[in-house]
């Protein structure tokens, strides 16, 4: 199937109305309604798209969907018009997860208007985002929100650019399993790197970049003193702060010190031992 010019969703996220490419290679349909079935553990296992035709397509969770394109390369401005607006989105994710204060707090804030210039915005969606897919395991929910900050340029701003980055973090690793997409959202992280205008300036940066590459701060110092005190909650703000970094270094390509698959798999330890140490917490 030729997906040229699609645009890449989680299954998740399909919803009536959407133009679905189909796996035969015929023409986009219209999606009519969208359910989805869970397996024997009761998770959600496949999405099944009822198009317009009558045709039921299965897609499993956790795959992407293809759709006729609505918007820029990266989704961002797409997401929005889909939703209405930026803060519409917050809010009905928001009301999917009444129940985390974090979703809550962040909401509130971000509800009284988005303003894509402001670094506290950009801070707080980038923060929901990581939210999203941390604490709640919503892949689709998060991968949307990113996509709000995966749309904005680099301007010389460093301060509101690393939580665009952030972003892009994000949703390179989310759609993974799109090798096109997610190497857009890799290729809009190093916009910064290009930056510096001076040849030596340059490629002091670069040579101060690859060090940090090859040798990320990702706090096991703090997180070996939290977990040998028993500090559970102050492990899991570390280990969430460590996240944000391999997220980083994974979409950025990985270093000569650690590959991107085992980039990967360290992603998906710590993305479990913060899920352990919430159902702690939560006892």
């Amino acid at each position: 199937m030729d997906r040229t010019g699609l645009r890449a969703v989680p299954a998740e996220v399909l919803a009536a109305g959407d133009l679905l490419a189909v796996p035969d290679g015929g023409e986009p349909a219209e999606v009519a309604a969208v359910a989805v079935e869970d397996d024997d553990f009761g998770v959600p296992a496949l999405v099944v798209a009822t198009l317009a035709n009558g045709r039921r397509l299965r897609l499993a969770t956790g795959s992407m969907a293809y759709l006729e394109p609505a918007g820029s390369d990266l989704g961002g401005s797409a997401v929005a018009a889909d939703h209405g607006s930026a803060e519409e989105l917050v809010a009905q994710t928001a009301q999917a997860h009444p129940d985390n204060p974090a979703l809550q707090e962040l909401a509130g804030r971000l509800a009284r208007g988005i303003n894509l210039k402001s670094g506290s915005n950009l801070q707080d969606l980038h923060q929901f985002a990581l939210t999203l897919l941390v604490d709640e395991g919503d892949t689709a929910a998060s991968l949307t929100i990113a996509d709000l900050l995966a749309d904005l340029p680099f301007d010389g701003n460093f301060g509101r650019w690393k939580w665009i980055e952030g972003g892009l973090a994000i949703a390179a690793y989310l759609t993974r399993h799109d090798d096109v997409r997610s190497a857009r959202y890799s290729t809009a992280i190093r916009a910064a790197d290009d930056a510096e205008a001076d040849p030596l300036r340059a490629k002091t940066a670069a040579m101060y970049r690859q060090r940090q590459l090859n040798e990320p701060n990702v706090y096991d110092p703090e997180i070996l003193r939290a977990s040998g005190a028993g500090r559970s909650e102050v492990e899991r703000d570390w280990r969430v702060l460590r996240i944000g970094v391999l997220l980083y270094l994974r979409a950025h390509g990985g270093s000569e010190t650690l590959s991107r698959d085992i980039l990967e798999r360290r992603i998906a330890a710590e993305l479990a031992a913060v899920a352990a140490l919430n159902a702690q917490l939560g006892e």
